[in-house]
């Protein structure tokens, strides 16, 4: 029987924690953002970018942006072959978002990165005289050397259906995306191009 004077209170101790932590969670819950990269079927990618290139990347140069508030990366790549599109340039540069700058750095999640040497088949895409890798990752496919067959692989990116083949669904690792022979690759490119200037 509680005293003359005093409060009740319907609440019992351990239901007073329970109610302040839900309080506590809800008042310090801010909204989740995620970056999702949503990825494109071969042939979607083909018919999308404007340039397709395959070279060696020969610089990468990282500056300030939007007053020193953000990084990006400059590329520079000697092109050895151009599958889509055309230009006049030996060597043509990029950017991509992200990159440092001494202790600074902007992290663009998907971007690239790249390495003087690396060998590259490029999906380009053009913002006035800016260019970019066209959808980030996904246009970004390695040149590798096979050891023991000395033939250079194409690597595809993590999300990507199959190089060859039919349209289907795209998985990630997915057994079947095996590196394609250079050669192979770009007929591969080719027939694609061809197959939608005939439609």
């Amino acid at each position: 029987m509680a005293r003359p004077g005093a409060s009740v209170s319907c609440y019992t101790a351990p239901m007073r924690r329970v109610i302040l932590a839900v309080l506590a969670i809800v008042a310090f819950t801010h909204p989740l953002h995620a970056t999702v990269i949503v990825p494109l079927e071969f042939r979607e990618l083909v018919a999308a970018a404007p340039i397709i290139v395959h070279g060696r990347v020969v610089d990468v140069r990282a500056g300030w942006v939007d007053g020193r508030r953000r990084v990006e990366t400059v590329v520079t790549l000697r092109a050895e072959d151009y599958l889509k599109g055309r230009l006049d340039d030996e060597e043509l540069t990029f950017k991509v978002p992200g990159g440092q700058i001494g202790r600074y750095r902007t992290v663009m999640i998907g971007a690239p990165d790249f390495a003087a040497g690396d060998e590259v088949v490029l999906f380009l895409n053009s913002a006035g005289a800016d260019r970019y890798v066209f959808g980030l990752s996904l246009g970004v496919f390695r040149v590798v050397l096979d050891e023991p067959s000395g033939r250079r692989l194409v690597i595809p990116p993590p999300v990507m259906a199959k190089l060859a083949g039919d349209a289907e669904a795209v998985v990630r690792g997915d057994p079947a995306r095996r590196p394609l022979p250079l050669d192979a690759f770009e007929q591969t490119v080719r027939r694609v191009i061809a197959e939608r200037g005939a439609r």
